[in-house]
This record gives structure tokens, sequence and C-alpha cells, in this order.
């Protein structure tokens, strides 16, 4: 098995971006972050201006967004797949979770709403995202009567919800899992259900069958929270909560720095080495936003804003750059 290397560089950020938060999201398409919800002070959802950045360069402007614009939100997810980003779900200022699916054009800077009411899956915030190059799949999250467990794709192509079979007891209600498409499953990793998980399973999009699995290697601890990323076989961790705060979604609660790499064919963990001194490691945090990036030529995991230990929200920006051998 090649092993998985990983080197960590904050990023310089140049222009106006979002200012710190947390409860975010960000999706890449190209060379562009695109970032949208969050919040700063708890629940309290900050704007639904779009904000745009170039990789390369970090200069943040705000995109000059028509149609149908999402109100503020936090605990939301995005995901992109091709030129459209796909924007899911989310707690609003009220505190009541939302379930429209909104789709933004980042050619024509349109904002549209797909769907929305008893269309596709019920309300939730914290849930979790991923896309292949036809679906936006998405799993869990904190529902309007408990955590949930369902998994279900949105198909860009036919332009429809579909929802799969539920993976029962063995996979708990959830929020703030990782999610991953890798060898052609859905793979569900850690959470909060009433406790923080360690248990990982997937769903076989070939079966449509649900299978647990016991995973070895250098086991993270049990979190949620994080942000992760898969190359396609491997589910890369980093950070999150390890510990919740006894406030609730008021407090910090006891977060995670390291970074841990499941092998999805050996169902081995490997764990990186850290070197949190180094400046270069964005330490400690959760509630993250985060998606896969390409950045000089290397696959890596950008990070951006999060929650600290102190309780405070960040701005700042990493990429985790991933090689194998």
């Amino acid at each position: 098995m090649a092993a998985v290397h990983g080197s960590r560089v904050k990023l310089d950020q140049k222009g106006t971006g979002q200012g710190a938060r947390s409860s975010h999201a960000i999706a890449i398409v190209g060379h562009k972050v695109y970032a949208f919800g969050g919040e700063f002070a708890p629940r309290v959802p900050i704007d639904n201006k779009l904000h745009v950045s170039n990789l390369e360069t970090l200069t943040w402007s705000v995109a000059d967004a028509s149609g149908n614009i999402p109100p503020p939100r936090v605990g939301v997810t995005m995901a992109a797949v091709g030129d459209t980003i796909y924007v899911f779900g989310g707690r609003d200022a009220e505190h009541n979770e939302l379930n429209e699916l909104y789709s933004f054009d980042i050619k024509s800077n349109n904002w549209a709403l797909i769907s929305s009411g008893d269309v596709g899956p019920p309300r939730r915030s914290y849930h979790s995202t991923a896309a292949d190059d036809r679906h936006v799949y998405v799993f869990g999250g904190c529902g309007v009567a408990g955590r949930l467990n369902d998994l279900w794709a949105f198909d860009v192509v036919d332009n429809k919800w579909v929802e799969f079979p539920s993976p029962g007891e063995t996979c708990k209600g959830r929020g703030g899992p990782g999610l991953a498409v890798a060898q052609g499953k859905i793979w569900v990793v850690y959470g909060f259900a009433g406790q923080e998980m360690d248990d990982v399973h997937y769903f076989d999009l070939g079966s449509k069958t649900w299978a647990q699995v016991e995973t070895t290697g250098q086991k993270p601890t049990a979190r949620s929270v994080f942000s992760n990323v898969s190359d396609g076989k491997h589910v890369i961790v980093y950070g999150g909560e390890i510990d919740p705060s006894d406030q609730g979604h008021m407090g910090a609660g006891q977060f995670s720095g390291e970074v841990c790499v499941l092998d999805t064919e050996t169902l081995v963990w490997v764990r990186l080495e850290d070197k949190v001194e180094s400046g270069g490691h964005p330490g400690p945090r959760g509630w993250c936003a985060f998606a896969g990036a390409q950045r000089d030529g290397r696959e890596g995991l950008l990070v951006y804003g999060g929650n600290s230990p102190s309780n405070d929200r960040l701005d700042d920006i990493f990429f985790l750059a991933l090689s194998q051998g």
C-alpha cells in the first residue's frame, strides 16, 4: 500500500473576505473558491453573500449574483458538479431547519431554487454533502425531530432526488459526520449521535446495500464536525470536535488538530505526522468550511475558518497537500 503524506501551508488572503465565521460552506470550481453562510455569534446567520476568490491569488470579492438568492443560514452544505454549485439545507435566523436545494451557475452568476417543501430530503442542518460527476449526496444531520441517518442523491442530469434504503439502527442518526465517495461507495465516517462516534459505514451504489466495517491501524478518536475529503481511494479526516461542550452549540468543546487517512481497500487508518508549532498548521478546530482542492498542481484539502478551542471564530485558510509514495 502506498503511504499518504501531507504538507500544510497557510495561505495569505487579499481583498474583503467573509470574515471570521464557522458553520459555513465552500465549494471549488476550477481555480475559484465560493463561500456561503455561517455564523460569528452562535446560531446567528451573518449574511447571504456569495464570496469568491481565486485559489492561486486568494483575492476575495462578492459575486454580483442575481436570481432566487438563498436567505442567510448556518449549518449549510455546498457541492459543485461541473459549472454549477449546489447549496442544501441549513438553519435560519429563527433556528428553523431548512431543506431547499439551490443552484448557482458560475457562468451566469444566477441563483435558482430547484426543490423545496415535500420534494427531496426533509429539513435539516449540520448534515454532510459529497458529490461525484453526476450526483450530489446528502446524509444525516439535525432534523426537525432529531438526528437523521437517511441518504439521498440529487441527479443533476435528470434533475430529481432519489432516496436510498435506510441503513437501519446500526448506523445511528447523527450530525456532523464525514461523507465521501470512494470505490463506488458512499462512506459515512464518525459524527455526533448524542455522543461522539467512531464507527464507519458505507452504502454500495451497485448493490444498494449498507455495511458497517471495522477499521484498524492508527484509528482516530471519536469525533464530529471535522473536515474531510476523498481522493477516490482514501478518506482524509482533519480536526473536529472530540468532546462536546456542556453548553452545546453555545460552547466550543474540545477539538483535534490531527490528520488521519483511511484506506478504503484495507480499512487501515494512518495518522499523518503533525507539527502544530510550524506555523503552517491550522491547529485544533472544527465546524470549518472545507473542500477538495488543487493548488500548484497538487491535490489536497482546503480548510477555511471554523471554531477554535477558545470559542473564537476563525478566518484563516490552510491547504493540506496530499501525495502518495
